[in-house]
């Protein structure tokens, strides 16, 4: 099976994730230095009579024992996404921010629920380039309508925000979009860091709605091989850039559906940056092998195949149909795919832990990857 490799062995004319800008190689060893940092202001809490779980260090969430019950907080952007649903508004007329809210929303609210928690506030952060942004009345409605709507399907309050216009900081016509959410583990008992996680545990894969809102610097980037740019048809009668813009699953009904129905994940990965290579998360000495993989929406295959990525690159980089993974008890696999079926999410039982290394390995694809290949602790 393959495993980490030069991009040197990709073809010559092979588009990959560090080419459109990203280098994770870059980037994550400074997240591990800051984790580090952080971790020594835990002592911070003691004086208010509250204690970090030490578990959450490195995880999706963040979670404080607060006594009753465990409260989880994290704070996500949207990366660059807004920047196809602007270039579609001057192609089509089309306002696209009702579902670039949603996909902000659910880039912390599926980060959130990882750890077991129940979102309860969600705060917006609005960065504008400048107040003219906020001048076209379409798109401002279509952003507020659509963040309140995504606050619905999960439950949550929005609580507030901040609407800055950063000219000489954020482009001018351009908005940098976050979240910040706060939930409960309650009861404690739903806490699901991987204390439980173990070989024989079973994995199910929640389906995905296309690219979600990560790996957008290659899909731009990609663009510039399109003789039609967004507007190139990808299936009949849907372009390039309308798939893209297809919004980001929301996962917290599913989780919150399982807890009622008394299923407890061990673990859980929401399959964001570094594609499938976040399924292994957790620390523990545990390989993730697989069997089955989902069907890979349209759009990430098109990408693919114009990009030119093997399937160790597209799977390293891109959710490839798979946006969120559970880990439970084999015993409860079936179960927790009905429950999500019944909530309009295509889910399938694709894998299992066992012993031996830590590595994820996709036998349909005869693709491996390596503990090296993830370092974000």
């Amino acid at each position: 099976m393959t495993s980490r490799r030069p991009t040197d062995a990709l073809p010559a004319d092979a588009l990959t994730y560090e080419q459109a800008g990203v280098n994770y190689d870059l980037i994550d060893p400074l997240k591990v230095a800051a984790q580090r940092a952080a971790a020594a202001t835990a002592t911070n809490l003691a004086p208010h009579g509250f204690t970090e779980l030490t578990a959450s260090r490195g995880e999706s969430a963040y979670v404080v024992d607060v006594g009753p019950f465990y409260l989880a907080s994290i704070v996500e952007c949207l990366g660059s996404k807004a920047l196809v649903a602007d270039e579609m508004k001057a192609l089509t007329g089309r306002s696209h921010y009702a579902g670039i809210a949603q996909d902000t929303i659910a880039m912390a609210v599926n980060d959130l629920i990882t750890v077991g928690a129940t979102p309860l506030v969600v705060q917006a952060y609005w960065a504008a380039g400048g107040s003219d942004w906020f001048g076209d009345a379409e798109r401002a409605q279509a952003l507020v309508a659509g963040w309140k709507a995504a606050c619905d399907t999960c439950g949550v309050a929005w609580g507030g925000g901040e609407t800055p216009a950063l000219a000489g900081i954020v482009e001018a016509g351009r908005i940098d979009l976050a979240a910040s959410c706060t939930g409960i583990v309650n009861p404690k008992t739903r806490l699901s860091t991987g204390d439980q996680l173990a070989a024989g545990d079973a994995i199910v894969l929640l389906a995905s709605s296309g690219i979600h809102a990560n790996g957008l610097s290659l899909a731009r980037k990609l663009v510039e091989r399109l003789p039609q740019g967004y507007l190139t048809e990808i299936a009949p009668g849907l372009s390039y850039g309308q798939a893209l813009l297809a919004p980001t699953v929301l996962y917290s009904p599913v989780t919150e559906a399982l807890f009622k129905a008394g299923i407890t994940p061990h673990y859980c990965a929401n399959v964001t940056g570094h594609g499938w290579r976040k399924l292994m998360r957790h620390p523990a000495e545990l390989t993730y092998r697989f069997d089955r993989v989902p069907a890979v929406p349209p759009v990430l295959a098109f990408i693919q195949q114009r990009a030119r990525l093997d399937d160790h690159e597209a799977y390293g980089t891109l959710n490839m149909g798979a946006g969120f993974a559970l880990y439970v008890a084999a015993a409860d696999a079936e179960r927790t795919v009905e429950v999500a079926r019944s909530l309009g999410i295509e889910a399938m039982v694709a894998g299992r832990v066992e012993a031996g290394p830590k590595r994820v390995v996709i036998e349909p694809l005869n693709v491996s990857f390596g503990a090296d290949e993830l370092q974000l602790r």
